[in-house]
């Protein structure tokens, strides 16, 4: 019990834990686990739910309990020695899981059970986990013969490697380049709070003047505003060349090579289980079931929402001549020019909305959303152990006072911590002997940190990334299944996952909720109804570029996995450009290695997934439809969005709970029309 990953007895001891604990911590866990196992496989006879399945679910969650706040510090507080440490066990782990899932013994068990005359008897959730182990025992090779099985095994092994390795490299080549500026002029243009972060930038690396970087906050505030065009394009250069052969990092954190080497592995795997692509094998645990089916949705909105994009982006190329004089509208000037056409044609920037939404009434604000919403009450418990000083841990209680769920809320952006936001599960639900075991989540945003003794004041699209996130973790904390292996978004399948998280982005738009969550962070004004007004008539500004990015992103991935041979004549960036050409509006510089930083789909668990997003936007934007007809603060909406999508998990296939709250299976009328793309 010294090793402090070892210690179960509550959230993880961030205090104590150092790289030096993990590769013990995993020998003992490791070896516990196939100890158990062995004398469990070699006792049992009659398999049945409490003797066999329960035994190997406790050891799985077990052995994640003890890797999560692992996997969690690598992402968030980075350095040389776990990194090293992180990398040296991940495929062990990996080679771990891939060794029971397949074990012949094993997966005899389990079909024992589903065949029992006691299956019927198990509860929803159990059954689900039985039919799901069965379905990913096949998925992971335990059907293949020994030599190929191996060969699967070793696959796996490999691509943990690499996943991480190119993950690893854009945070390097991110972290590695920074501009430095000295002269004033150089700043024209950039609001307060953009130049605020980047002396506080400076000083922390004993420099004078001020130092912009590739991290979220500054590159997109820096692409926003800065006049200095010849900047600006030096700023794009070098978060569009990240981890490649080119730009001013070139060759040295080079994720071009692992790209093939990925793609090649993935559709091996899929071939050595009898798919003709690694899309065809990632869709057997999706909503969607074809490749074909997922190509289709993409195209018809690409048809959709193309013209749109066209037009925005002739309105922008017209603005920036005959407003600017600029007679080539170039990559690193579209979000310039579009912020200077949103201001003329709205009278509306992103940093008038700063003032209004401080950290300070965004996050009670957004609370307040949830209590309004579910009855629920979200506190802050001090005391508990965090990575770092800026971390803050919470509390769900409901209206009879039973504690929910539990979760760590790590806001801003800082060296060392990787790019994006997200959530992530920290402990599981399920019920014990003693009680039911509460869920903590992790809650990661990269938002603007708080500059001259200001609280952090967050744009509006910062405001709906931390919604966003807390989407996802409603969806992990607020389960009533009591069997981790489909609690919260555990058992999920990946195109549905996304709806929780979407469809909490919607109150960010709607007066009732803004007035709880914009106020002024000097005079406590609520946000000005002029200015709400503006933000209205500009919520759709562009909305069709942004439509079409997400389509070009989703097929470029779609097709990387089912029709592109990574050892055929074309390339990936040849892929990219005819993935481009059909749905792009803006075509970037040759030198654009987009694919380089695509951490989502090489290193985030969206391989073949990336479709999702707009899946399931078809999904929230339907379900907060709802809302919209009987009140968004509507209880008895909320009570049923809660019991039909949020408390149950993985237990039922997500279209029948969907019908199961809408009444209907989901129609994409409400997307386009919050698109303002509806004919």
């Amino acid at each position: 019990m010294k090793n402090p990953l070892l210690d179960f007895s509550g959230p993880p001891r961030f205090a104590l834990i150092r790289p030096e604990h993990v590769k013990p911590a995993l020998d003992a866990m490791l070896d516990q686990n196939r100890r158990e196992l062995e004398a469990m496989l070699s006792t049992v006879r009659d398999y049945a739910w409490d003797n066999f399945a329960q035994p190997i679910e406790d050891m799985k969650e077990r052995l994640s309990r003890m890797w999560s706040p692992v996997s969690h510090l690598n992402g968030v507080m980075n350095n040389d020695t776990l990194r090293a440490v992180y990398n040296e066990n991940l495929p062990r782990l990996s080679e771990y899981f891939t060794e029971l899932a397949q074990d012949e013994r094993l997966y005899a068990g389990y079909k024992a059970i589903a065949t029992s005359a006691g299956f019927a008897a198990l509860t929803q959730a159990q059954k689900k986990i039985i039919t799901n182990t069965l379905r990913d025992f096949r998925l992971a090779g335990a059907e293949l013969p020994p030599d190929k099985k191996a060969r699967f095994k070793d696959i796996q092994k490999e691509l943990s490697t690499l996943t991480s390795r190119y993950s690893e490299n854009v945070l390097d080549a991110t972290q590695a380049w920074s501009l430095h500026v000295n002269d004033e002029k150089d700043l024209a243009g950039l609001p307060d709070s953009v130049r605020g972060m980047a002396r506080q930038s400076a000083l922390e690396k004993n420099l004078p003047g001020w130092r912009f970087t590739l991290e979220g906050p500054s590159y997109i505030g820096f692409m926003s505003y800065a006049d200095n065009r010849d900047l600006r394009r030096e700023m794009y250069e070098a978060f569009v060349t990240r981890a490649s052969e080119t730009g001013p990092t070139a060759g040295q954190w080079d994720n071009g090579p692992l790209i093939p080497q990925i793609l090649k592995l993935r559709a091996e795997a899929a071939a050595l289980l009898g798919y003709k692509n690694y899309g065809e094998y990632a869709l057997q645990t999706r909503m969607a079931k074809t490749v074909d089916e997922v190509m289709q949705f993409l195209r018809d909105l690409a048809a959709r929402s193309r013209p749109a994009a066209q037009k925005e982006y002739d309105e922008l190329k017209h603005f920036a001549r005959e407003a600017h004089g600029l007679e080539n509208l170039e990559a690193w000037d579209v979000t310039y020019y579009g912020e200077k056409l949103r201001q003329q044609r709205y009278a509306l920037s992103q940093e008038d909305l700063r003032p209004y939404l401080p950290e300070t009434r965004v996050v009670p604000g957004m609370f307040e959303v949830v209590r309004r919403l579910y009855g629920l009450d979200i506190r802050e418990r001090r005391g508990v152990e965090v990575w770092h000083p800026d971390v803050r841990f919470y509390e769900i209680v409901d209206a009879a006072g039973e504690l929910r769920g539990q979760f760590y809320m790590d806001l801003y952006a800082r060296a060392n911590k990787r790019g994006g936001a997200w959530m992530d599960d920290c402990i599981g639900r399920k019920r014990t002997q003693t009680g039911v075991q509460v869920p903590v989540a992790y809650l990661v945003c990269n938002l603007a940190p708080p500059v001259d003794g200001k609280p952090a004041l967050f744009t509006h699209d910062e405001v709906t990334t931390l919604f966003h996130e807390f989407g996802h973790g409603l969806h992990h904390m607020l389960t009533r299944v009591d069997f981790v292996g489909v609690s919260g978004i555990n058992g999920v399948a990946w195109d549905a996952v996304e709806l929780p998280s979407q469809f909490m982005e919607n109150w960010c738009w709607e007066r009732e909720a803004l007035d709880l969550i914009a106020r002024h962070y000097e005079t406590g004004a609520p946000l000005p109804e002029a200015l709400y007004q503006k933000m209205q008539a500009a919520k759709n500004f562009q909305s069709g570029m942004q439509f079409v990015r997400q389509l070009e992103f989703a097929l470029f991935d779609m097709r990387l996995h089912s029709d592109f041979d990574p050892a055929g004549g074309q390339t990936v960036q040849q892929l990219l450009d005819a993935v481009r050409a059909e749905v792009a509006v803006v075509q970037p510089p040759a030198y654009n290695r987009f694919q380089n930083g695509f951490t989502h789909i090489f290193a985030g668990g969206y391989a073949a997934g990336y479709y999702s997003y707009k899946w399931a936007e078809v999904l929230s934007a339907d379900a907060f439809a709802k809302f919209e007809e009987s009140g968004v603060f509507d209880r008895r909406t909320g009570t049923e969005f809660l019991s039909h999508i949020l408390e149950r998990g993985g237990t039922e296939e997500p279209m029948e709970l969907f019908v199961r709250f809408r009444g209907r299976k989901p129609t994409v009328d409400a997307l386009l029309r919050h698109a303002g793309l509806a004919a």
